[in-house]
């Protein structure tokens, strides 16, 4: 998956941009920052993202007898839902009814490995990084930003 706003904002200045927070420091400087087709918004979205995927996959590992409606449903009560309006709210709601079965969502993202401890690093790994992001959007006042 690509994003071409993100894409196309590095093309224009590879050197300036070589990381995200660099693209982000220039949208608040000339004050872009919380356009819904910014960068900003991006990277704030996406990190919102990754924090409910490692919430889902730690409700996977810690609670071996919840369904999948009530794994997905705690980890976006505990991540995205108060970013959310009625509308995006009640979506999700629809949408868990049709959460396929836990054995078979485990069965298709196991593979051949070891699920529980590929879960349990991939959790271990990418939390400090998005707690990194949060610590970083939350230093510019934008990480409780609504889009």
């Amino acid at each position: 998956m690509r994003n071409r706003r993100l894409e196309n904002k590095y093309l224009s200045n590879p050197a300036e941009f070589q990381n995200l927070y660099s693209m982000v420091q220039v949208e608040v400087a000339v004050k872009k920052a919380q356009g819904s087709s910014s960068c900003t918004n991006g990277l704030l979205w996406l990190t919102r993202a990754m924090d409910f995927i490692v919430e889902l996959f730690r409700n996977l590992v810690e609670h071996e007898d919840w369904a999948m409606p009530q794994v997905c449903t705690e980890a976006y009560t505990k991540t995205l839902k108060k970013f959310h309006g009625w509308l995006a709210s009640s979506t999700f709601t629809v949408a868990m009814k049709l959460a396929p079965d836990r054995k078979k969502f485990m069965d298709v993202v196991a593979g051949k490995g070891d699920i529980s401890s590929d879960i349990e690093k991939f959790c271990a790994t990418f939390t400090p990084l998005l707690q990194e992001n949060h610590k970083f959007l939350a230093s510019l006042g934008l990480d409780d930003m609504k889009a």
